[in-house]
């Protein structure tokens, strides 16, 4: 254990560990198999202790998870056109694209921030914004607000088990980490209530039709007076 201690304080005060941080974020964005939550999350009770700076950890883990969300959006860009050219209309997969196009014109910041909380679904949720075609400047947006608030959160999940542990490291790392799994827990039970409440709502009636109207429109369109 006094090896591992070791190591991490050894890699982790590194002037390298900077820029390995900013690198790991940013493939987070469009690879998630890379833990660039559980390395914000060390940093962050390292930095409890004076290093590395918790405001270069913030900075730098959101420079990161801003550049691998537009990766991601890129890619959904690119492939969009081979993806959207064969579908017909009427069709389930066509269906599925006009209902994720106009579920992310109508919520997509929302669901952008959000998804920066849920392990790959962040990446699933940036690849479709690019499938799309979410305009830009919006994405930017909110990419920005998503990385900035999520590297915020995890140096101080991080700062927060380095405070409680200080002579223990290790100790504060699983803190910190189980505070993030929590966060994440809490965000897919309130996405599962808030499923199974649209789904239970009860189906609005259509409003009735105006026969008269619909009538006196056939008229029109006949040149009848």
């Amino acid at each position: 254990m006094d090896g591992v201690v070791e190591f991490l304080h050894t890699a982790v005060t590194s002037p390298w560990f900077y820029l390995a941080l900013f690198a790991v974020a940013a493939i987070d964005g469009f690879f998630p198999v890379v833990p660039s939550e559980s390395m914000v999350i060390t940093a962050g009770v390292y930095a409890a202790s004076g290093r590395p700076e918790p405001v270069l950890v913030v900075v730098l883990a959101a420079l990161g998870a801003f550049v691998g969300d537009h990766v991601a959006y890129l890619i959904g860009r690119g492939s969009g056109g081979r993806l959207t050219r064969g579908l017909r209309p009427g069709t389930r997969r066509h269906k599925a694209f006009v209902w994720a196009r106009r579920t992310m014109d109508e919520r997509g910041g929302m669901i952008l921030v959000v998804a920066r909380y849920v392990p790959g679904g962040r990446t699933a949720v940036t690849m479709t914004m690019g499938v799309v075609a979410y305009r830009l400047r919006s994405f930017s947006l909110f990419a920005g607000i998503a990385a900035v608030s999520w590297a915020l959160y995890g140096t101080v999940l991080g700062y927060v088990g380095g405070v409680a542990f200080e002579d223990d490291p290790i100790k504060g790392v699983a803190v910190g980490l189980g505070l993030a799994l929590a966060v994440t827990a809490a965000v897919e039970v309130t996405r599962f209530l808030l499923h199974r409440r649209r789904a239970a709502a009860p189906v609005e009636a259509a409003p009735p039709r105006d026969t008269a109207s619909e009538d006196e429109k056939a008229v029109t369109k006949t040149g009848v007076r």
